[in-house]
């Protein structure tokens, strides 16, 4: 397999504009230079590669791997091809603290087709950040289903009560856990607060407007996306409620995964949504949380993480890290 197709990352969007990473042809045959900027104005599945709009209005095909972001092919030029960046796999082999399962089988609606959704924390080591060359804030892999987050990342959408990050640390199937690890977990209860209200109700109004535009053009919307959903209205309302957010959710797996095979009608789906709302509203009124988290406290911890690593990069003379 060549270089090029075997890159792999986030399909890019329409509109995003790219750079040429070596020099091609276009849709004539004729040498397009490296260096060359465009536009992708559209991707085919079938080979694998992108249509892109060149500035000299002209068009070639090319294969992820030969397509730089504008921005971040500038920013390597700038800072010089010779400064080292330690890649996202190598942070994500020797620096995560913490990795656990979430999705259907973390909310127990897995069915025998479920994927198994690994989510992880790495520090970068302190080292990592002197450079003009950061670290990546997540990385996507090395692994099918994998997904990681730099801590100081991590923390900060945390803090905000994103549901994603919530969950992870609140899996109760945990795969890797370092000392770093185990002190994050304890700061569980920093990173929790009435924000719980305004990010998990905020998300699925916003997604329950773009599923009925799905119902209005298709006749249907995506089941499963409606379930999961359903399920953080759920999830959301118990953690107001209880000031705990327990992942599985028991008692509703059968309507819920009724909710997914499409066996509940949109009415029906759209009341269940409302009763929740109204639900979620009523939690937060005599909710246990605060109305803000700890940052604060969680700040102090990522200085100290940053302080041992830095030590331990001086007395070593290696790159540091923090386990």
């Amino acid at each position: 397999m060549s270089s090029e197709r075997s890159f792999r990352g986030p399909r890019l969007p329409v509109g995003t504009q790219v750079v040429l990473r070596e020099t091609s042809a276009d849709l004539t045959g004729v040498r397009v230079q490296r260096g060359a900027t465009g536009r992708v104005v559209d991707y085919d599945v079938t080979a694998d590669d992108y249509l892109v709009d060149l500035t000299d209005g002209r068009r070639l095909r090319s294969p992820r791997g030969r397509l730089a972001l504008r921005k971040a092919y500038q920013r390597q030029l700038a800072v010089g091809d010779d400064q080292p960046a330690l890649a996202g796999p190598e942070l994500v082999a020797r620096h995560t603290i913490y990795a656990a399962v979430v999705g259907s089988r973390a909310f127990g609606l897995a069915t025998e087709e479920s994927d198994t959704d690994l989510r992880g924390v790495y520090a970068a080591p302190a080292s990592a950040f002197w450079s003009l060359v950061k670290p990546p804030p997540h990385v996507d892999g090395p692994e099918p289903e994998q997904f990681s987050w730099e801590v100081e990342r991590f923390c900060e959408l945390a803090l905000k009560a994103n549901p994603n990050l919530l969950e992870v640390l609140h899996s109760g199937d945990v795969r890797v856990l370092t000392p770093i690890g185990e002190e994050l977990l304890e700061l569980r209860p920093a990173f929790l607060s009435q924000l719980t209200y305004q990010t998990y109700s905020g998300y699925v109004l916003s997604q329950f407007k773009k599923l009925e535009a799905d119902l209005r053009q298709h006749g249907q919307p995506r089941w499963k996306h409606v379930m999961h959903l359903l399920r953080l209205l759920l999830n959301g309302r118990d953690l107001l409620r209880h000031g705990r957010l327990v992942l599985d959710v028991g008692e509703h797996r059968d309507r819920l995964l009724a909710v997914r095979r499409g066996e509940l009608s949109w009415p029906e789906v759209e009341a269940w949504r409302l009763t929740l709302h109204g639900a979620l509203d009523e939690a937060l009124r005599d909710s246990p949380l605060p109305a803000a988290p700890d940052a604060a406290r969680v700040d102090a911890w990522l200085r100290s993480v940053r302080a041992r690593s830095a030590r331990q990069t001086l007395l070593s003379g290696g790159t540091g890290e923090a386990r």
